[in-house]
């Protein structure tokens, strides 16, 4: 629980440095070193070094799943503020504000990694979701950003009771809010718990922009500052699926054949749907908008399959798809232009950062020697046993081949044409380059030896 108690301290001290009169670069600084904490306060805790141990095992039990999923997230966390954590400055006047609310959203992170209560997991999601809603409409001068933290707010408050309603129904039919007594000693569902399995189920895919309850994703993204899009659509999206995951494996794994089809099935549709729209994007933000529901198809595999094949794939997974897309965010944010035609010519006056942004691009794609090559081959792999496992995944392969090209579109953009006219590029500061780096490197590390993350779940 070092993550937890760490996450709510840091978390109250910005808040107080809102009033403090401090500089920004100081409360950046602060921020920065505060998620370092998170970071390696997780990863002690993975040697056993426990800060303080919360015994309630009724409620959390943290296991090495959920540790090597906070370090993977508290460590992407981590290289996001480095990267992002000047352009929120740009957003609005409330600067520290948005530093407490994300790490408030860290605590809820622990929540739904280590639930191992329905409540914890109600409680978990909540505390993920409520302050997202503030930060998408943080940008208050621009109009788009309202009604996209409107939208979300409307839609995410349904799906909640949807999922309260579902808690309750489980709860009517066991007795019990533990997800290690929702079945019963017979292990024969009544159709009261069947139906509350399929409005936690339900209201779960809207969380993660499953489709067909994706059509949130694109405009909340869309308006959101995009510093804040980065945020939602990598850590945000990986936090919940594994606890989705984790929920559907534990809870309701022996009664997967109820459920396991329509997994299936979301999947494929999430897939072709997030795909197909991407294609015809020309927003470079809303292109990755609409990626991410393609990428929540992939990792809607692993719920699919279940197993440890798909724990692995939802770590390396989480790992791969928010490594790239902070890069990607972080650069986007800067550009004067986020049409694919305003990277234009890139590669002519930012060599490197075209170096950089391909490495990204190819590893969202699932090109080999990537992280993300690897992470689409596990999830395949989970899925494949699965009761019509080689449907979806054939239709999952044609998919992925789709992505490569709208992808590789914006590659065509910066390698192989001119600059637009009147289109400027920024100049990237030098600690900046470093940081996409790093991240490039951990990126090829990942997709050369996965063993290296993945041995921290059984070691």
């Amino acid at each position: 629980m070092n993550l937890l108690l760490l996450a709510a301290a840091w978390g109250v001290l910005m808040m107080f440095l809102s009033v403090s009169g401090i500089s920004r670069a100081t409360i950046r600084t602060i921020a920065q070193v505060g998620m370092g904490l998170l970071f390696l306060s997780t990863v002690a805790e993975l040697q056993g070094i426990v800060f303080y141990d919360l015994n309630a095992p009724a409620m959390l039990g943290v296991d090495r799943y959920a540790l090597v999923m906070l370090s993977v997230l508290s460590g992407c966390g981590l290289l996001y503020f480095l990267l992002s954590a000047k352009d929120m400055a740009d957003v609005g006047s409330d600067y520290s504000e948005y530093f407490a609310l994300i790490f408030f959203i860290f605590c809820g992170f622990v929540l739904v990694l280590s639930f191992t209560s329905l409540l914890m997991l109600f409680l978990g999601i909540e505390i993920v979701t409520i302050p997202l809603y503030i930060l998408t409409g943080a940008d208050k001068r621009n109009l788009k950003s309202n009604e996209a933290s409107l939208k979300y707010f409307l839609l995410g408050a349904f799906s909640t009771g949807i999922m309260l309603m579902g808690i309750a129904l489980v709860y009517g039919a066991r007795g019990s809010f533990s997800t290690l007594e929702l079945v019963g000693a017979s292990g024969i569902p009544t159709q009261l718990l069947l139906g509350g399995l399929f409005l936690i189920f339900f209201s779960l895919a809207f969380k993660v922009s499953v489709a067909p309850f994706h059509f949130w994703t694109p405009d909340v993204y869309d308006g959101a500052p995009t510093v804040f899009t980065s945020f939602m659509a990598t850590l945000v999206k990986v936090a919940a699926f594994a606890g989705f995951l984790r929920l559907f494996d534990h809870g309701f794994g022996s009664l997967k054949s109820s459920w396991q089809i329509w997994a299936g099935i979301l999947a494929v549709l999430t897939l072709i749907i997030g795909n197909m729209t991407a294609v015809y994007q020309q927003s470079v933000k809303r292109m990755l908008a609409y990626s991410s529901i393609a990428q929540a198809g992939f990792m809607m595999l692993g719920v699919y399959g279940l197993g440890d094949a798909a724990k692995e794939g939802m770590i390396l997974y989480g790992a791969s798809y928010s490594l790239a897309t902070i890069g990607m965010f972080a650069v986007l944010t800067r550009m004067q232009d986020q049409t694919v035609e305003g990277f234009n010519g890139l590669a002519k006056q930012q060599p490197w950062i075209s170096a950089l942004l391909a490495v990204f691009l190819l590893s969202l794609a699932g090109i080999p020697l990537t992280a993300g090559f690897l992470a689409k081959f596990y999830m395949l792999q989970a899925a494949l046993p699965a009761t019509y496992g080689m449907a979806v995944v054939i239709v999952a392969v044609i998919m992925a081949a789709v992505s490569v090209y709208y992808y590789f579109r914006v590659l065509q953009a910066i390698y192989f044409r001119e600059p637009s006219e009147g289109v400027s590029f920024p100049a990237f500061a030098p600690g900046f380059v470093r940081i996409l780096t790093v991240i490039a490197l951990l990126i090829i590390l990942l997709g050369l030896q996965p063993g290296w993350l993945l041995r921290y779940l059984y070691f």
